[in-house]
This record gives C-alpha cells, sequence and structure tokens, in this order.
C-alpha cells in the first residue's frame, strides 16, 4: 500500500480497448457509407456505430424468439 493508506488499482484492458477502436471505426465506416450522405445521415451513422452492439444483441434474442 502507499503511504496515504489507498492501494493501487492497475487496469490492463488495453487490448480489448483496441479491439472496440477497430470495431467502431469499422462500424462507423458502414453506417455512414449507407446514408444519403447529408449532413444528419452522416451524424446518424455515426451515431448508430456507438450503439451497434445494441443491435446485434436485440436481433440474435428476436432469432431465439427470448
Amino acid at each position: 500500500m502507499s503511504e496515504n493508506g489507498r492501494g493501487r488499482v492497475v487496469v490492463q484492458s488495453a487490448q480489448w480497448g483496441f479491439f472496440f477502436f477497430i470495431a467502431y471505426i469499422g462500424a462507423a465506416v458502414y453506417f455512414v457509407s449507407v446514408s444519403d450522405g447529408s449532413f444528419w445521415g452522416v451524424v446518424l451513422g455515426l451515431l448508430q456505430a456507438i450503439v451497434w452492439p445494441a443491435y446485434v444483441v436485440y436481433h440474435a434474442l428476436v432469432l431465439l424468439h427470448a
């Protein structure tokens, strides 16, 4: 422990962070490419790239009839 009585926390998730960053870039490229090219279409594509895992989980649950 350190001198002030607090422990040190080390977060070792850099590999997953890089994976999720690459997944976001890929999703952003996809969603922006299928948009109509307008400003709000691109903004919507970037927002969809953030929440695309929710789409995947939703459609997986629909397929499983859960």
